[in-house]
C-alpha cells in the first residue's frame, strides 16, 4: 500500500545560491590539505600577522616547487595575499579570511578533540534552565540592591542583554546563567564609572574573545596587583577560551574563570585604553578614548610552543603599557 503522508517539506530557497557555494567551496577546498592548513597557521600565530616562504618551506621536506604550489592554491583562492620583498616572497591572510580562517580552523579543532568542562561552583553545572525569564528577573532584583543609582528597569534591561548575548556563542547552556550574571556585573560597573576618577581602564578586543584578549586581560590584572582595571571582550566571540590559553591563565593565578564576551558600547565608553588584537576597526571611536592596535600572533592555531611564544609576546607589551598608565603598580 502507497503511503499517502507527506514529509515537512523544507523549502530549497532557504539554502545558499550556487554562485555563493562555488566561491564559498573555492575557499573550504584550497585549505582541505594539511600542509595548507599548517601554512595558514604559522602565518596566523606569527607576531606580524605574516611569514616568509623561506620559513614555510621549513614546514615541510617537499620540495621547493611543491611549496610554492601550496602556496599558490591558497593565493588564488582568495585566502592570502603575497608581496615580494627583494629575494623572498611574505605571505599574509586577506584581511576578509583572517577571522574565516581562524573560526572554521579553531572550530573543527574544537569539534574533533573538544576542551574539557571549565569548573563551576557546585551545583551550577547541572541545574536545568526553567523559566529563564523568572531566573533572570532574580539576578536583577539581586543586582538592583548594590546599584541603587541605576533604576531597576535599566538593570533588567542590562541582564536582559547580557543574557542574550552569551546565548548566541555558548554551548554550555546550563550555565548561561551564572555567565550571564558575571557579565551583567562587570557591564554595570562600566556604565556606572566616573572616568574621571578612581583607577585606570584598559579593554582588550579580539575576534573571537578567546585567545589574546583573554590573555592580555589577565596578564594586566596580575601584574598591575589592582591597579589598573583589565576588560576584554570579541568582535565574533567564541563559545569558549582556548584550552591552552586557559591553562596560561590559570598559572598567572588570577581570580575568576574566562568566558568570551561580546564587545558592548558600555565597556568601549568606560575603558581609558582600547587595544584591539587582530580584530580591524570594529570598536565605536569614543572622545577621550586612547586606541592601539597590537599587531601578535592569533593562538588559536598556534601550538603549545607557540602559545606560549605569543603569551610572552603580550606579556613584554603589558609591561609597557602599565608603565605609561601605573609608573609605581
Amino acid at each position: 500500500m502507497i503511503s499517502t503522508e507527506r514529509c515537512d517539506r523544507v523549502d530549497a530557497a532557504s539554502a545558499i545560491d550556487q554562485r555563493t557555494a562555488d566561491r564559498m567551496a573555492g575557499a573550504v577546498k584550497a585549505m582541505a590539505d594539511p600542509l595548507r592548513l599548517r601554512m595558514v597557521s604559522l602565518i596566523a600565530t606569527s607576531p606580524t600577522g605574516e611569514a616568509c616562504v623561506c620559513d614555510l618551506a621549513e614546514l615541510t621536506d617537499v620540495s621547493q616547487p611543491t611549496v610554492s604550489h601550496h602556496l599558490k592554491v591558497l593565493r588564488e583562492a582568495g585566502v592570502l595575499a603575497s608581496e615580494r620583498r627583494g629575494t623572498w616572497v611574505h605571505y599574509r591572510l586577506e584581511s576578509a579570511m583572517r577571522p574565516v580562517a581562524t573560526a572554521v580552523l579553531e572550530g573543527l579543532r574544537t569539534a574533533l578533540d573538544p576542551q574539557p568542562a571549565a569548573h563551576w561552583p557546585p551545583g551550577q553545572g547541572d541545574r536545568e534552565l526553567v523559566d529563564v525569564d523568572a531566573r533572570v528577573a532574580q539576578i536583577a532584583e539581586r543586582l538592583s540592591g548594590v546599584t541603587p543609582d541605576l533604576s531597576g528597569d535599566a538593570v533588567l534591561r542590562i541582564v536582559r542583554e547580557s543574557f542574550a548575548g552569551l546565548a548566541r556563542t555558548s554551548r554550555v547552556q546550563s550555565h548561561l546563567l551564572v555567565l550571564a550574571e558575571r557579565f551583567a556585573k562587570q557591564r554595570l560597573a562600566d556604565v556606572l564609572r566616573d572616568r574621571t576618577a578612581g583607577v585606570p581602564h584598559v579593554l582588550f578586543v579580539c575576534v573571537q574573545n578567546a585567545g589574546r584578549s583573554q590573555l592580555a586581560a589577565a596578564l594586566v590584572e596580575q601584574r598591575s596587583g589592582g591597579a589598573v582595571v583589565a576588560r576584554s571582550a570579541g568582535s565574533m566571540p567564541a563559545s569558549a577560551v582556548h584550552a591552552e590559553v586557559r591553562a596560561l591563565i590559570d598559572e598567572l593565578g588570577v581570580d575568576g574563570d574566562p568566558f568570551p564576551k561580546p564587545l558592548t558600547d558600555d565597556a568601549v565608553r568606560a575603558a581609558d585604553v582600547v587595544i584591539t588584537m587582530g580584530c580591524g576597526d570594529v570598536c565605536p571611536i569614543i572622545p577621550g578614548v586612547r586606541y592601539e592596535d597590537w599587531q601578535v600572533g592569533d593562538p588559536a592555531l598556534a601550538s603549545p610552543a607557540g602559545v606560549r611564544a605569543i603569551r610572552d609576546d603580550i606579556a613584554r607589551r603589558v609591561d609597557r603599557l602599565l608603565a605609561e598608565l601605573s609608573p609605581t603598580p
